[in-house]
């Protein structure tokens, strides 16, 4: 099966689509904050009107993926614009992160350009000859319950107000960008007080930690792929090195399909509204290994790659 020409099938861009998911997802955003601000002294609210609105802010996110790869709205001056809206609610400076993105796109599964990877990866070798300092920092990065929770607050709380390649991309829409954030806080402090900012920290920290999580899973599972040019094949890379995470249907759509990563890292021209018909639709002797969640969860335990092998495996006992 010519899989580069079957998935062609699904780049066509639907304005009509595009801004359903795209308005869609901003009136949950703005719904569920406003929600669980309303109700903040009763848990029984707040707690579900939080999880709704940050799985809100994490399909934000997500579409501004989309539109840093002109995958979302039809021209590209529509996802330009689009993306950079988004960008305050994502606390992601657009242009900087989508030329980061791209560079990810055009190493994925390549050794020695693993800088370009939002989560970085050591050899089993590297780990060998490491010493005590570089193991133990390793070892703390690598943990979960660092790297999910800490990972996402420096992430996007710190780290994306001044993210790698800013200088090269783009100082000035950095620095704009962080003046809107501030000018969000300023304008909700004044709506709702101190509680209403600290809720839309507080839920927005939980996002992240999804995000987080997910991003992880995208490229760390045991049979991923990683090699060295010129042995480094980009299609194999791309659909072994990037996961499908098969969560259900709901999880899927809460995400904006950001889980069918590797039919999206094979053609990032398919609009997110269209990569779980693309996936499902293939015929099953062609169609990638799904992930459940209890696999999912089991990958956060392998931490190196294993190049003799060519699996990501533990920490060695």
């Amino acid at each position: 099966m010519d899989l580069r020409a079957y998935t062609r099938d699904y780049v066509e861009k639907d304005n009509w689509l595009a801004s359903l998911s795209y308005f869609g997802t901003f009136v949950v955003y703005f719904l569920s904050l406003t929600t669980a601000i309303t109700f903040s002294d009763r848990w029984v609210l707040l707690l579900p009107a939080g999880v709704v609105f940050a799985f809100a802010a994490v399909r934000l996110y997500v579409l501004q993926h989309d539109t840093g790869h002109h995958s979302l709205f039809k021209t590209r001056l529509q996802n330009e614009i689009a993306g950079h809206v988004l960008s305050p609610f994502t606390f992601a400076p657009f242009e900087v992160m989508k030329q980061n993105h791209n560079l990810h796109h055009a190493n994925i599964g390549n050794l020695e350009h693993r800088e370009t990877g939002e989560i970085h990866t050591m050899t089993l070798r590297e780990w060998q000859v490491a010493g005590f300092w570089e193991r133990l920092t390793y070892r703390l990065y690598r943990n979960p319950f660092v790297l999910v929770p800490i990972g996402s607050a420096f992430t996007y709380f710190i780290r994306y107000r001044w993210p790698k390649n800013t200088i090269r991309y783009g100082v000035l829409g950095v620095l704009l960008h962080n003046l809107v954030i501030v000018a969000l806080l300023a304008a909700l402090y004044g709506l709702a007080g101190s509680s209403g900012v600290l809720i839309w920290l507080l839920f927005s920290f939980i996002g992240g930690m999804i995000g987080v999580f997910l991003v992880y899973l995208q490229h760390n599972f045991e049979d991923t792929y990683w090699d060295r040019r010129p042995d480094l094949n980009p299609a194999e890379a791309a659909l072994q090195g990037s996961s499908c995470l098969d969560f259900g249907w709901f999880f899927d759509f809460a995400v904006a399909n950001i889980t069918l990563h590797d039919i999206h890292h094979f053609n990032a021209r398919i609009p997110s509204y269209r990569l779980r018909q693309c996936h499902y639709n293939l015929p099953l002797e062609v169609a990638p290994r799904r992930i459940k969640f209890a696999e999912a969860i089991r990958a956060l335990s392998l931490k190196l790659w294993d190049e003799d092998k060519k699996r990501l495996v533990p920490f060695p006992g």
